[in-house]
């Protein structure tokens, strides 16, 4: 049942629609904004039809409600005579989800109240929520529901009110610095310092002043004392990332702090209490170094207690749309450029991209969509050419579920599919040739049987 709110002053245009949409659809008729305020904070409704009506003295109160409701994001479609024509159609500019004339085409009003009702349910589920929150409404914007994401989310329960190391690894981009946050703000240490420094962005010879902080006269150059991160951190939380980029020198001074929990600033022999939690990350192989000699195997040890992986987003790709719709509202705010969402072929390029940038690359490819766009409605054009270039599966080359998320879910079956046969039934290569798990490969085909109705489909699969 399509839950279809009707806003106008005609009674007799409800009586007609009520019976000319069917039994799928259930109309709810208002006439005043009241009505459908309440309607809207109460049982809500899948579209809302706002009727402007013909051009009279009232047409500029009705239209100036339209514009509010588009603003605050609901699936609208206007209906106007032809005398308002131009009006509705800068309506769907500024992000209507259609246009229709009056009296309308009963048709074509129900193909849109369709398209309306699955683009509002990929919103809903696509919406970002904090998936952590405390008592002061503080929260993480973690998003993702993928399960290597939900191992994060219960790795960083685990460690957050514990006094232990934790070693966050991953690819460059994959939000490392995101973890420790929440790992400090979910804790007993939040609302005190957090901290946060490259080891790779310090010159070597300035690294352990900046650590430490020095007295006045300490080296040639100094002009007074300075507090060093691990004081500024005070009893709140220093994050250290690329922690393979620090010397041999430094790492042995660092374990000893580790190791004493107190540490003097350069040129004084004054020992300070180490109150912080440090959270360590880098996206080197820290074990690989240690074999090499150039990563001290005592102080591997000593903060590697605990190990959070950040998944690159090649090993997440379910969380592409929910990313990417993100990132849309943020940006659209900034740029104060309303944006409805992606159309379908643009969000099938985004899903089909490796993303060797993670999601800091797909946050910038979103950003200059935005800019770039000229509706509201993010478009194949406004990709970058590398991804219009990419070799994806064409959209009308597979029977496309009624449904925005079928089309979307059939597309990543598609693609599956068409990886375990070009790899002879090999489900491991199908995997990293798409570059994503071997489980969310089984995933995809274990929850989708019922679409490989053609034979040499299943065969492919039954052989893998």
């Amino acid at each position: 049942m399509i839950r279809v709110a009707l806003y106008s002053s005609d009674q007799t245009l409800q009586t007609v629609l009520s019976g000319a949409l069917g039994a799928d659809f259930e109309l709810f008729y208002l006439a005043t904004e009241e009505g459908l305020k309440r309607l809207l904070s109460t049982t809500g409704c899948d579209a809302l039809v706002i009727d402007i009506g013909a051009l009279d003295s009232a047409s500029a109160q009705r239209i100036d409600f339209a514009k509010r409701m588009i603003a605050s994001r609901i699936d609208t479609i206007v209906m106007a005579e032809d005398s308002l024509r131009s009006t509705a159609s800068e309506l769907v500019r500024l992000g209507a989800f259609g246009y229709c004339r009056r009296p309308p085409s009963i048709r074509d009003l129900k193909t849109m109240l369709l398209r309306a009702r699955d683009q509002s349910a990929l919103k809903m589920e696509l919406q970002p929520t904090p998936i952590f929150r405390d008592d002061t409404n503080r929260c993480d914007m973690l998003i993702g529901s993928s399960p290597s994401m939900q191992r994060v989310y219960d790795l960083v329960r685990r460690v957050t009110n514990i006094n232990a190391s934790v070693l966050i690894t991953g690819e460059s981009g994959t939000g490392k610095e995101l973890i420790a946050n929440a790992i400090h703000n979910l804790g007993n240490r939040a609302g005190r310092p957090f901290v946060a420094v490259s080891c790779g962005a310090i010159p070597e010879t300035l690294i352990e002043a900046e650590l430490f902080g020095h007295d006045k006269g300490a080296f040639t150059g100094t002009v007074g004392a300075r507090v060093g991160l691990l004081e500024q951190a005070s009893d709140g939380t220093l994050f250290l990332d690329e922690i393979g980029e620090l010397s041999l020198a430094t790492q042995v001074k660092l374990l000893r702090v580790l190791q004493q929990r107190e540490f003097s600033r350069l040129g004084s022999n004054r020992l300070i209490p180490m109150r912080a939690r440090i959270v360590f990350a880098t996206h080197q192989d820290l074990g690989d170094m240690v074999a090499q000699g150039r990563f001290r195997q005592d102080l591997f040890y000593r903060i590697n207690v605990m190990h959070i992986e950040a998944p690159s987003l090649q090993d997440r790709p379910e969380d592409i749309p929910m990313l990417a719709e993100h990132f849309l509202s943020r940006y659209s705010a900034t740029y104060d450029k309303p944006m409805q969402g992606f159309d379908p072929e643009a969000l099938m390029m985004l899903l089909a991209h490796p993303w060797p940038g993670n999601v800091r690359e797909l946050e910038n490819v979103v950003q200059r969509a935005i800019i770039l766009s000229s509706d509201s409605i993010i478009r194949p054009d406004d990709l970058p050419d590398s991804m219009r270039d990419q070799d994806v599966v064409s959209i009308d080359s597979y029977h496309a579920s009624e449904s925005f998320e079928g089309q979307l879910r059939d597309y990543k079956v598609k693609l599956a599919l068409a990886a375990v046969r070009e790899n002879n039934g090999n489900k491991t290569m199908a995997a990293r040739s798409l570059r994503i798990s071997r489980a969310y490969l089984h995933r995809l085909i274990r929850n989708d049987d019922q679409t490989f109705s053609n034979d040499a489909d299943c065969r492919a699969l039954e052989t893998a």
